[in-house]
C-alpha cells in the first residue's frame, strides 16, 4: 500500500525522535513522556494542537480516547499525561504501531496508552467503546473519509465528541497537483472546509463546527520544512541521498501549494 510505504521512509521516525532526545539530553535512559514531545509531535501545532482537540473533543480525565491513525503515539502520550484519560491509537503501519508501543513503555504510560494495529475505516472496536476520537493530519490519506468518519461515530457513546484536523483543498488546487499530492503524499480525495462540513453531517454527526487553519498553518510549515532540512543527516544515514532529495522536493511542494493559497488545514467536530 502507498501509504504504508510513505511512512515507512518518513523523516520522522522512532529511531529519530530518539536520536534527537539523546542529542538533547546526551542520553535516552530514564526518559518521561515530557522528555520526548519536543521530538514525538509528528503534525502540526505542536502540543498546543493537540490541546485544541482536546478541548473540542471534551476530553477529561474520566474519557475513554480513541486516536485515529496515532502515528508514532505524541498527542496519545500527551493527553494520557496531562489529561489523566485513557487512549488507544489505533495505527495501520506496523512499524509506527511498533514504535508508538516502545516509545510509550519506555516513559512508562502502557497502563493509560495502548496501541492496535487496524484500517480506519473497518475499526476494530465495539459500538460505543468511547467518550471521544481525535485524529491529526490522517484522513488525507484514505480515500474512504465517510467510512472513517462513519466508523469513528460507530464506536463513539451517545454525546461522545470527534475532533479532528485535516488538509483541505481550496477553489485554485488542480487536477494536476491533485494528482501529484496522491503520488507523492498518498494524498487521496481532498475535501473543501465545507465539504467536510457537509460530510460529517451526512454520516450523523450533530452541532458541526469547521475552522480554517491556512493562514496559522503557513507558518507552521515553512518551519517544518527548516527542520526536515536540518534533519538531512539523519535521513540520509538512514534511508539514502535519493529518498532525502526526493522528500525535500515533494514537501517544498506541498508548502509552495499552502503558500499559494491552493491548500490549507481545517479543524472540525461534532457530536454523535
Amino acid at each position: 500500500m502507498r501509504i504504508i510505504d510513505f511512512y515507512d521512509r518518513h523523516p520522522i521516525s522512532e529511531g529519530q525522535v530518539l536520536d534527537a532526545v539523546r542529542r538533547a539530553r546526551g542520553s535516552a535512559d530514564a526518559l518521561t513522556a515530557d522528555d520526548l514531545y519536543p521530538f514525538d509531535q509528528d503534525h502540526y501545532g505542536g502540543l498546543g494542537a493537540v490541546d485544541a482537540l482536546a478541548r473540542r473533543a471534551g476530553i477529561t480525565a474520566a474519557s475513554r480516547v480513541l486516536d485515529i491513525c496515532a502515528g508514532l503515539g505524541g498527542p496519545a502520550r500527551f493527553l494520557a499525561s496531562r489529561r489523566g484519560c485513557r487512549v488507544v491509537g489505533v495505527e495501520l503501519n506496523p512499524g509506527r504501531a511498533a514504535g508508538m508501543e516502545r516509545l510509550t513503555r519506555r516513559v512508562g504510560l502502557r497502563h493509560a496508552v495502548s496501541v492496535v494495529r487496524g484500517d480506519a475505516t473497518a475499526l476494530p472496536f465495539g459500538a460505543g467503546r468511547f467518550d471521544a476520537c481525535v485524529s491529526q493530519e490522517a484522513l488525507l490519506h484514505v480515500a474512504d473519509k465517510a467510512a472513517v468518519l462513519t466508523e469513528a461515530r460507530r464506536v463513539l457513546v451517545a454525546g461522545g465528541r470527534l475532533a479532528f484536523s485535516d488538509w483541505i483543498a481550496h477553489p485554485g488546487l488542480g487536477d494536476v497537483e491533485r494528482a501529484r499530492l496522491e503520488d507523492w503524499m498518498a494524498a487521496v480525495t481532498l475535501q473543501s472546509l465545507d465539504g467536510y462540513r457537509a460530510l460529517l453531517g451526512r454520516v450523523g454527526f450533530r452541532g458541526v463546527e469547521a475552522e480554517d487553519l491556512t493562514d496559522e498553518w503557513r507558518a507552521i510549515l515553512r518551519e517544518r520544512l527548516t527542520m526536515y532540512r536540518a534533519l538531512r543527516e539523519d535521513t540520509v544515514r538512514r534511508l539514502g541521498e535519493a529518498r532525502y532529495r526526493e522528500y525535500d522536493a515533494l514537501y517544498a511542494f506541498f508548502v509552495g501549494l499552502v503558500e499559494a493559497g491552493k491548500l490549507g488545514g481545517g479543524r472540525f467536530s461534532g457530536t454523535r
